[in-house]
């Protein structure tokens, strides 16, 4: 097939296919144009509540910490206890109550650090942290499934500049998780192999959509990917969660985190948004033989710092599309420096 024309590819984790149109890459562009603003951040702020020792916005004065900080979000989105009674007036109008526990991690006390600017050493301490709350939450009888994520960037709709990460945990699986473990399980059942098993491995033969690799992980742009600069870190064996990691494969997510921050901050000489999503085993206590480790990175930009990718129109109406191939995005990815452009 020749991938300079409009097709289509299909994505077996979501069961769900993506047009991509190469040749609209080359349209002019006369849409929105934002100017690039970026403000000089100090180790500190007094205004900020995610910062050693500034009282929160609900009240609480936050510790004195030295590397990483977690705590119930002051304004969950999820309550440990709900007494509503589910409801069913037909079968077009239905709810139930949902409970969970909703997590803020900082990633280190200094306000003016992201991942991509930490040492290795610090990156390693956020691995332990976010294994130790999928572990603890998940120990919790009413918690089925620890969601881990970062909204990085206001585009992103993070809230405050402080880098932090959210861990939501959930009475049931949500969705999106949902879809991927039945689209793994039925592919378990007909190969009797893992999915990401046999996709990570056709994709260290190809090295087409590769970016990064170390000994326990590879980065890639997925052959599916909808978003421009859409990656995924995948360990290269079968992993269910943090909870089955080596020393060694700490160490290694460490890296692969802190090296996919700076190429994404290194593509346009700025603090690249995204949201990133760890997919972990869920915590109910079934077992999950067909459940691949993975983490994906959506970030929005598209031409630069200022011109964003925007789900409209057709996309929301129809079906993913994409002008730019995943192939030119990861060969893009992959030229970068690993050296942040901040130190350049």
């Amino acid at each position: 097939m020749n991938f300079n024309n409009p097709h289509k590819r299909y994505n077996p984790l979501a069961d769900e296919w993506v047009l991509v149109s190469p040749h609209r890459s080359k349209r002019p562009w006369q849409g929105q144009q934002e100017q690039v603003v970026v403000p000089a951040k100090k180790p500190f702020s007094p205004d900020c509540y995610l910062c050693p020792g500034v009282k929160r916005a609900g009240g609480q004065a936050n510790p004195d910490y030295q590397d990483t900080m977690v705590f119930t979000n002051d304004f969950s989105a999820l309550l440990p206890e709900n007494d509503e009674a589910a409801s069913q007036e037909t079968p077009l109008f239905r709810a139930r109550p949902e409970t969970g526990i909703c997590r803020v991690i900082c990633f280190s006390p200094r306000h003016d650090l992201t991942i991509a600017q930490m040492q290795h050493e610090q990156v390693r301490k956020v691995v332990d942290t976010l294994q130790q709350e999928y572990k603890t939450l998940g120990e919790n009888q009413q918690i089925k499934y620890v969601q881990i994520f970062e909204n990085r960037g206001e585009s992103m709709g993070c809230s405050n500049e402080h880098p932090h990460g959210q861990i939501w945990s959930t009475g049931e699986i949500p969705t999106l998780p949902a879809r991927e473990l039945k689209n793994e399980r039925d592919y378990l059942d007909t190969h009797g192999r893992c999915l990401l098993c046999d996709y990570i491995r056709q994709e260290l033969e190809k090295d087409e959509r590769i970016v990064f690799e170390n000994d326990s992980f590879a980065a890639l742009v997925p052959y599916w990917a909808v978003w421009p600069f859409e990656t995924m870190i995948l360990p290269k064996k079968h992993l269910g969660s943090l909870l089955d990691f080596t020393v060694e494969q700490k160490n290694d997510l460490a890296d692969a985190l802190r090296r996919m921050g700076i190429r994404f901050d290194n593509l346009f000489k700025t603090s690249f948004p995204y949201s990133m999503g760890l997919h972990q085993t869920p915590t109910d206590g079934l077992e999950y033989p067909e459940h691949h480790f993975h983490i994906h990175y959506f970030p929005p930009l598209l031409r630069s710092a200022t011109v964003k990718k925007f789900m409209v129109g057709f996309e929301m109406l129809a079906m993913p599309q994409r002008d730019l191939t995943a192939e030119s995005c990861a060969a893009r990815l992959k030229e970068l420096s690993e050296i942040h452009y901040t130190k350049e």
